[in-house]
C-alpha cells in the first residue's frame, strides 16, 4: 500500500511535488536493458524509518538494480516527508548491508558540508563498500528557493550567484584530483582515506555552464530527464569530455513503465547517449 506522507511545521508553506510510489512488486522486475542503459534506483527517507529503507535497497541489490542512489536533505519536508537522514551516513550504512549494488549519491550539497568533509565522507563509503561508489554533488540551491529553508534552518551557507555556486564545485574538483589522483597525493594528504576503488564523481546539472564544468572536469553528468533543456545540457557536457570516458545519467519520477526497454521514452534516452536511468522513488517502493 502506497505510504502517505505528512508534512512538518516549522517551515514555511509551500507548493510541493506529488509523491510517485512504485506499484506493488515492481522493485524485482528489473531486466536487463536491451538498450544499454543501466537501471538504477533513488530513494528519500522522507517517508519510513531505516528498517524500510534498507529492506527496499536489499530487494533493489536482489532484482538487480544496478545502483542505489540517496539524497542530500537535512530535512524530511524538502522531499514530501516527515524525516531525513545524513547522506553519508545513509551510504556508510548501505555499503556496510550490501554486497554487490553500486551506492550513490545524487546529490551532495557542495555548501552542506565543507568541501574537504564531503569528499573525504566519499572516500570513506568507498572503503567501506570495496566496489564502486559515485559522489554525485551538485552546486546548491538559491536564497529564493523552496529548498533554501532547511540550510537557513541551520546557519549553512547559501549563496545567490550563480558564478559562485558552480566556483565551489570546481574547487571540491580542485580537491578530488590532489586528493584521489594525483602523483603526490599519498605525500600531500597522508593517512586520509584512499579508497581502492576511487569514488567517480558526477555532477547535477541545470545549467550549460555547469555541465560544461562537468564535462571538463567530471566523470559523469546528471540531469532531469524531463528538464526541458534535458538535450541541450547532455550535449554541453558530452562535447566538454572530448573523447574520454563519461558517464551521461538522467534521473525520473519512478514509472513501472519505463522499466520496460522497449518503452518508447526510453527508446528516446538510447537515441540521446544516455548510459543509465535512476528512477526516484519519494516513498519507498513495496517490497515484492
Amino acid at each position: 500500500m502506497p505510504l502517505v506522507m505528512q508534512s512538518v511545521g516549522m517551515a514555511p508553506t509551500m507548493p510541493r511535488p506529488p509523491v510517485h510510489d512504485p506499484a506493488p512488486g515492481s522493485i524485482i522486475a528489473a531486466m536487463t536493458s536491451a538498450d544499454g542503459i543501466r537501471l538504477d534506483v533513488q530513494f528519500t527517507a522522507g517517508a519510513v524509518e531505516w528498517p524500510r529503507l534498507l529492506d527496499a535497497t536489499l530487494a533493489a541489490e536482489a532484482g538487480g538494480y544496478s545502483a542505489v542512489w540517496v539524497v542530500d536533505h537535512l530535512a524530511g519536508r524538502s522531499m514530501n516527508g516527515d524525516n531525513a537522514l545524513e547522506a553519508f551516513t545513509w551510504m556508510g550504512a548501505l555499503a556496510a548491508a550490501t554486497s554487490s549494488i553500486e551506492i550513490g549519491s545524487l546529490v551532495v550539497n557542495v555548501w552542506n558540508r565543507s568541501i574537504g568533509v564531503a569528499v573525504v565522507g566519499a572516500a570513506s563509503v568507498a572503503a567501506i563498500a570495496d566496489r564502486p561508489v559515485w559522489f554525485g554533488v551538485g552546486a546548491g540551491t538559491s536564497p529564493r528557493s523552496s529548498f533554501a529553508w532547511e540550510q537557513q534552518m541551520v546557519a549553512a551557507p547559501i549563496v545567490d550567484a550563480m558564478a559562485d555556486r558552480h566556483a565551489r564545485v570546481g574547487e571540491l574538483l580542485d580537491l578530488t584530483d590532489a586528493m584521489w589522483h594525483a602523483d603526490d597525493a599519498a605525500e600531500r594528504f597522508p593517512t586520509f582515506p584512499r579508497p581502492r576503488h576511487i569514488p567517480r564523481v558526477i555532477v547535477g546539472v541545470n545549467s550549460t555552464a555547469l555541465a560544461t564544468l562537468a564535462g571538463q572536469r567530471a566523470n559523469g553528468v546528471n540531469v532531469r530527464w524531463s528538464h526541458p533543456r534535458c538535450r541541450e545540457l547532455l550535449d554541453a557536457a558530452t562535447v566538454a569530455a572530448g573523447d574520454r570516458s563519461f558517464v551521461r545519467t538522467v534521473y525520473a519520477d519512478w514509472d513501472d513503465a519505463l522499466i520496460d526497454p522497449d518503452h518508447p521514452e526510453r527508446q528516446r534516452m538510447a537515441s540521446l547517449g544516455v548510459d543509465r536511468l535512476i528512477l526516484l522513488a519519494t516513498g519507498v517502493p513495496p517490497l515484492g
